[in-house]
């Protein structure tokens, strides 16, 4: 079985001294290429630009980024993902790893991660933020591209805070997923799931209550200093609509 790109890109921000934020590690290799544009304030942004098509299937592509005391760091993609068959066989994977030290701050903004039909992927987030630390992160999956069926997706989004796992969740949608994926309890016809995690000190004197943000999405408090928005939506416009709004929400 032949094997697909192996891709790694890594991003560190670091606290300068002088109101700022450092990236003494910003390297991409293969398809995940990184770019540094105009921040604002304090607070460094990133773009990840895609330099290929992918992942395809038997690709593995990962993302890791590290964000000091003290430094600000945002975090986005120039384009949508999109998941393909490939001339190598089986599932194609992308993993995300990020860690927030204590007094730092990540926004993880990408657009979102479009299934094509006949694609097999699998999408792995972990998150670790410091007790102190701060985080927006936003997951926005589409399955199937216009008037297509989708391919197979699987995910898994994992969050620790202060050291302690606050949220361990899976989604398996498309052919071959459990049954139900597309049911009432599930997503019920829908073709646009995501997820905002918010994680402030703040929440932990004052936890966000749970409530109905409009129709298709909820805010639920995580048993740390953190909220999960969960939304779903006939497409992607709509979902970025709703998470938008959630976030706004939260302050």
């Amino acid at each position: 079985m032949s094997r697909g790109v192996q891709a790694t890109a890594r991003i560190l921000a670091r606290d300068d001294r002088r109101g700022g934020t450092s990236l003494p590690v910003l390297e991409g290799d293969g398809p995940l290429a990184l770019r540094r544009t105009r921040g604002s304030g304090d607070e460094a942004r990133v773009m990840l630009v895609g330099a290929m098509s992918g992942p395809l299937g038997g690709d593995h592509f990962t993302i890791e980024a590290a964000v000091e005391e003290g430094a600000r760091l945002h975090l986005g993609s120039a384009a949508a993902t999109i998941a393909l068959p490939g001339q190598a066989k089986g599932e194609a994977r992308y993993d995300v790893r990020l860690t927030v030290a204590d007094g730092g701050e990540l926004c993880w903004l990408p657009e979102q991660l479009i299934s094509a039909n006949g694609s097999e992927l699998y999408v792995s987030t972990h998150v670790d933020v410091g007790a102190y630390g701060r985080l927006v992160l936003r997951e926005e999956q589409v399955l199937g591209r216009v008037a297509e069926a989708p391919g197979r997706l699987s995910s898994r989004l994992v969050l620790r805070v202060g050291g302690r796992t606050v949220l361990d969740q899976e989604l398996a949608c498309g052919p071959g997923a459990p049954g139900g994926w597309d049911g009432p309890a599930v997503l019920a016809g829908h073709r646009a799931v995501g997820q905002l995690v918010v994680v402030r000190p703040e929440f932990a004197a004052e936890p966000v209550p749970a409530r109905v943000l409009g129709e298709g999405a909820v805010v639920m408090p995580l048993a740390g200093p953190a909220a999960l928005v969960s939304a779903v939506a006939p497409d992607a416009l709509r979902l970025r609509r709703l998470l938008d709004e959630a976030l706004t929400s939260l302050g």
